[in-house]
């Protein structure tokens, strides 16, 4: 895919458990519609698409009464799914890149590699259990399936931070 406008993926999975379709379009202005019954998971999905200028639309259902980690973990696999697929043979990518990123009191580290191998390594210090309906501890197993699928060693460290929300 040299193009660099081609760089999109539609990608769907559907399980005893969940039904997930994921559109992503890698050169995009930050637009996203996304719903998965989630609010908290919706919020990151949304900021994650805005911050980062692509444009993505999510479609998830899940057995969200008996547990979310399904819908989470799945919405993670096929996002990384179409990560993936949008970035192709991956050349003229730039394969490295990392953040610093403050939110009031928060403070974030992040640092990928899109080099072609799925990895993740995360740590956070929650103090609630839960944010919304989202479990807090989904939120390392949603990134540990996006980094997988996407084929991405991810990175992720909590410096400093009070509010779980941030």
């Amino acid at each position: 895919m040299s193009d660099a406008s081609a760089r999109r993926a539609v990608v769907h999975r559907e399980t005893r458990e969940t039904d997930v379709s994921v559109e992503l379009a890698l050169e995009g202005s930050g637009r996203y519609q996304v719903s998965t019954g989630i609010g908290m998971l919706d919020h990151m999905l949304e900021q994650l698409a805005r911050h980062g200028l692509f444009d993505i639309t999510v479609e998830a259902r899940g057995d969200i009464e008996r547990d979310p980690h399904h819908l989470v973990e799945d919405v993670g696999l096929v996002l990384g799914q179409a990560l993936n697929e949008a970035l192709g043979e991956r050349r003229g990518i730039t394969r490295f890149g990392h953040a610093i990123v403050p939110l009031d009191e928060a403070l974030a580290l992040v640092a990928v590699d899109l080099g072609g191998r799925g990895h993740a390594g995360i740590q956070f210090n929650f103090e609630r259990e839960m944010l919304g309906q989202l479990p807090t501890e989904n939120i390392a197993h949603f990134l540990a399936a996006f980094a997988s699928e996407g084929r991405l060693n991810l990175h992720v460290r909590e410096l400093a931070g009070e509010n779980d929300h941030h």
